[in-house]
């Protein structure tokens, strides 16, 4: 499934567009960078709250398929100037981490 696909399937609200045709192969639910650096994969849809500039340095280096704000967390202005500048799709959910894995689960 293509994050285009995940964002129509799920209704799910694009904050700032990165490539939209990238694959989603897997979940991965965390908000402690550190731990997320070091566990997450290649095309994981990431769900966390932070919505800062570390978390899109995070997605850049474990090149997430995309970042999903669960429960509407913020999205700060300087962390959206750089995921538009390093092409890193975020997304926004009022579904809690738990509930956004489910329904993601279901379809992959």
């Amino acid at each position: 499934m293509t994050v285009q696909t995940l964002v129509e399937e799920l209704g799910w609200t694009i904050l700032t567009e990165g490539d939209l045709t990238k694959e989603v192969t897997g979940c991965y639910c965390g908000d402690l960078l550190s731990w997320v650096m070091s566990k997450a994969q290649d095309g994981d849809c990431w769900l966390t709250v932070m919505g800062n500039i570390n978390a899109v340095a995070v997605a850049v280096l474990t090149d997430c398929a995309c970042i999903v704000l669960t429960e509407h967390a913020a999205l700060d202005e300087d962390a959206k100037a750089r995921a538009a500048q390093q092409g890193v799709t975020i997304l926004t959910t009022e579904l809690n981490a738990y509930q956004a894995a489910v329904a993601l689960s279901e379809r992959l």
